[in-house]
């Protein structure tokens, strides 16, 4: 591998631990073999200096779209080996189809995109968003819009392609064509640009620097795409375990790209399996069901889709409890994922961050989170399918906007994920922490009543949970 003797490509190769830089300095003569043969053989694999855009293809095409496979070998033609930076100083090559990649580029794409800083990798975000031979000095939000489009489609593929799907089942889930452009809006709106809507390199440092999944998903499509096994780097997991879930019979609200959002903005400890707990699809619109669906399940995802076509939710950090008062503490938040993915977390205004109640006659009875009586950042009334979402102008709990369509709205399905470990179970539950079966159907507890069983565990419960029926 004597051919990367450039000070600059020596540098980079330097980010790398000794067992990793063979391996990096290979990529070149792999894909150069995988094109006809191996590298070091007679004809005119041998006679090759560059790699083709057929070649990156044959490497990546089953694991990105092939837009986002142009835009990759675009920018390794970009880039400059003396200054090691696509169209630093204006310096770039003019005809990439026609020179193709050389050693040096693709070492230092490598370094750049594996190892490299906010600063390093900016640049190539900025050729990778752009069509055409030169690399300009600005991109507009619409092109790493749809730049993004392109490295998220990738790393949902790559997900499928490897066998990573934790136990989802894309095929019963929400349109993840449509889940992919509701992420790449999301991302880019933490963009930064001019007043004249432009993005120049510096925008771009600040975007990767803060938005840390630009990083991960392009370090995932280069070193699943190109083959680079380094030690130590095992594959990042982008969705969490999901058990406990009837496919067969689910028709899912969520999509793989929202799941790949909503997941890393959960508390870290909280990386237990979600397991659906409650679906009006297979429980039907039950305020009662919904909440034995809720009791003793720890944190919990709530996801709600109203007529209108609004989808929106909540992440309640604690178990929930029905009782008059609020509960749960700063690391609940509220989120919108139609028609704009958002999270909205606390303020600090207040501590009015969940609220349960049912058959009570001084107090509301539904189910609430952030704001006040009669005036929730969400609101689900108790007798179900009604609900709303006020917010003059900010829920003052997280600041949220209007998440539903109308402010009163319609329940057109729900679902709930527990997301966290379960809590303990209490004395006289079943172990596992199930619900009793008195807890679950009042109409069993008379059969057993009638066919005189005794009820050991009746006398230990606390009275408000007897009213969940």
């Amino acid at each position: 591998m004597g051919n990367t003797e450039s000070v600059v490509v020596q540098k980079r190769l330097a980010r790398f631990r000794p067992e990793e830089r063979p391996v990096v300095e290979g990529v070149f003569d792999k894909l150069l073999g995988s094109a006809g043969g191996p590298a070091g053989s007679s004809g005119k694999t041998s006679a090759r200096k560059n790699l083709t855009l057929e070649m990156l293809q044959s490497s990546m095409g089953s694991l990105a779209p092939d837009s986002m496979v142009r835009r990759v070998y675009q920018c390794m033609c970009s880039i400059n080996p003396e200054l090691a930076a696509p169209g630093a100083s204006g310096k770039t090559n003019s005809a990439p189809a026609a020179s193709g990649v050389g050693r040096e580029q693709l070492v230092i794409f490598l370094a750049d995109t594996l190892r490299g800083t906010a600063e390093e990798r900016a640049p190539l975000v900025m050729a990778m968003s752009q069509r055409g031979g030169v690399v300009a000095s600005t991109v507009t939000c619409e092109q790493v819009t749809e730049f993004l489009q392109d490295l998220i489609s990738a790393a949902v593929q790559i997900q499928t392609q490897r066998g990573r799907l934790q136990g989802w089942q894309p095929e019963r889930m929400g349109d993840c064509s449509l889940g992919v452009k509701l992420l790449a809006e999301q991302l880019c709106s933490e963009l930064k640009p001019s007043d004249q809507g432009a993005c120049d390199v510096s925008c771009l440092e600040d975007w990767v620097f803060r938005v840390s999944q630009v990083s991960l998903y392009l370090e995932m499509l280069v070193a699943e795409g190109l083959n680079v096994s380094l030690s130590g780097r095992p594959a990042p997991t982008l969705l969490p375990p999901c058990q406990e879930t009837p496919w067969k019979e689910l028709s899912c609200l969520l999509d793989l790209p929202t799941v790949m959002f909503l997941a890393p903005q959960l508390p870290d400890s909280y990386n237990a399996p979600w397991r659906l707990v409650f679906s009006t699809r297979l429980h039907g619109e039950s305020f009662t069901r919904m909440v034995a669906g809720l009791m003793k399940r720890g944190p919990t995802l709530l996801l709600l889709k109203d007529t209108k076509g609004h989808m929106f939710g909540g992440f309640a950090s604690h178990a929930w409890e029905v009782k008059p008062q609020f509960q749960g503490d700063s690391r609940c938040f509220l989120f919108t994922v139609f028609p704009t993915l958002r999270v909205y977390t606390a303020t600090g205004y207040n501590q009015h961050f969940m609220y349960l109640n049912q058959n009570q006659q001084t107090m509301p009875n539904g189910l609430g989170m952030g704001g006040q009586h009669d005036y929730f950042g969400l609101w689900l009334d108790s007798d179900f399918g009604r609900g709303h979402s006020r917010a003059r102008p900010k829920c003052t709990t997280y600041g949220s906007p209007q998440l539903s369509g109308e402010e009163d709205f319609k329940v057109d399905s729900m679902e709930v994920w527990a997301v966290g470990k379960p809590p303990e179970p209490e004395e006289g539950e079943e172990e596992g922490g199930k619900r009793s079966i008195l807890d679950v159907d009042p109409e069993v507890q008379a059969m057993m009543e009638m066919t005189g069983k005794t009820l050991h565990s009746q006398g230990l419960r606390e009275p408000e949970e007897d009213q969940d029926q």
